[in-house]
Order: structure tokens, then sequence, then C-alpha cells
């Protein structure tokens, strides 16, 4: 089993045979609104010339939201995409088991004087830069001041903490970094496309820093609107914490 097996495990496609009421590829963003609306990162690397065409495009919003979902075993990176905003429609949030609040938050506190590693930058990465003792920013396409990807096995185990966004699930990455984590390290991951599943607590994450979408017309329109969702009216950034 994958970690995206358990997370496909943890919903009920069968009970949800509705077609989504909103499908959307934006620019940044993808979003599907099932029981509620979820989002997922849009990979942004393809040129539309080399793109090859999403299985079943202009149809998608026919489909079932739980068959949606069967998209994250694609090897298509939108339909990952697709199908981890279908899954963060579906998944079960406890709200009482969490708080409104900006897992960056926890980053800059928790990562005061100790060695960080991010996997890619997230906005606040100056700031963290200035709080941490040591800050090693992991890319795939390095810029100056940044690690190599190839160098997380030796970067990763030397953490105190470590943040991460739900694209290392996307991208297929995420199993080999969790099989780096340091038993001792804080483990968050963040950003609107992680899934607030108990799943990843099983795979070493401490905590989840997502986000729940209270106001889904409005977020639909900054989606298809090609906006960042660093500020966006009905999103509300939520977080839990493993027991």
């Amino acid at each position: 089993m994958t970690v995206i097996d358990d997370l496909l495990s943890s919903v009920s496609p069968d009970a949800h045979s509705e077609p989504p009421g909103e499908l959307a590829v934006g620019l940044y963003w993808t979003a599907v609104a099932g029981p509620r609306m979820g989002l997922a990162a849009t990979p942004t690397d393809t040129a539309c010339c080399h793109a090859t065409e999403i299985t079943d495009v202009g149809c998608l919003h026919e489909w079932p939201v739980g068959r949606l979902t069967q998209l994250l075993k694609s090897d298509h990176p939108l339909e990952v995409t697709i199908g981890m905003a279908a899954l963060n429609a579906l998944v079960p949030v406890d709200e009482a088991a969490g708080v409104e609040w900006n897992a960056r938050d926890v980053l800059l506190e928790r990562g005061r004087s100790k060695t960080v590693v991010t996997v890619g930058h997230f906005p606040f990465t100056d700031v963290l830069r200035e709080v941490a003792a040591r800050l090693h920013v992991l890319e795939l396409h390095p810029v100056q001041g940044d690690e190599p990807a190839e160098a997380a096995a030796d970067l990763i185990p030397q953490a105190d903490v470590i943040g991460l966004t739900a694209s290392t699930l996307l991208n297929g990455t995420f199993e080999g970094l969790a099989r780096l984590f340091p038993a001792e390290a804080l483990v968050v991951m963040l950003g609107p496309s992680t899934p607030l599943s108990d799943v990843l607590f099983d795979y070493g994450v401490h905590i989840l820093g997502g986000a729940l979408v209270t106001d889904p017309a409005s977020a639909l329109r900054c989606v298809t609107q090609g906006s960042s969702m660093h500020r966006v009216p009905g999103l509300r950034r939520f977080t839990i914490a493993r027991r």
C-alpha cells in the first residue's frame, strides 16, 4: 500500500456518486466541489504545445466525485491534481479537532534557532531564514541559496523542523522523503493542497496545515481568474495536529 492508496481508502468513492458542483483547473489552483470544495496546486511547468490532453476533458464535470479521486493514480500531472482536489472535497474533517491557524506560524515559531529543512520555497522563506539557526531549502530547480533535491538524504536527517507541501504527494516524492524524517524532528505539511487526513500522521507528519473553503463561489472565481490563493475571501487556514 502506498500513501495514495491509504488516502483513497480513507474516503468511500461509492458513497459519492454525484458529479461535482464545479470543476475548474486554474493557472495556479484546481478546484473540485463535492460535499465541500477541495483544492490542489496546478502544475505549471508544461508549455501548451507539449501538453498531453486530460482523459475525458470537457466531460469531467459529469464524473462522480468519487471517481475523480482515482485520477490520483494517473501518470498525467493535471489528472493527479484533479484527483487531489476531489480527494480534498471528500476527506472528512473533524473541525473540533483543529484550529483556524496558518501552519506557517508553526514553522516560524518552532523553527526559531533550529535547523530547518523545507522542500521547496514558501512565500515566507525569507522570514524563516531570519529566525532559523540554519535553513536548507531543497529545490528541483535550485537558485542561489537553495540546495538541490538530491541533497535530501544528507540534509533531512539533520533537521529539527521539516516543512513540505502536498506537492510531494502529487509528484510522488513524499514516501522517499518520509523515510528520511528523523524521529525527533517536527514535520509540518502545509498549503491548501494538504489533505486534512489522519492517514498522513501514520507516515511521520505531525501537523497538517490545509484550508477549508467557506465561500465556494468566491474561491472558484479566484481560481478561474488565476489567483495565487495568498488572499482569497472565504478560505480558512485550518490546522490539525497528531495527538
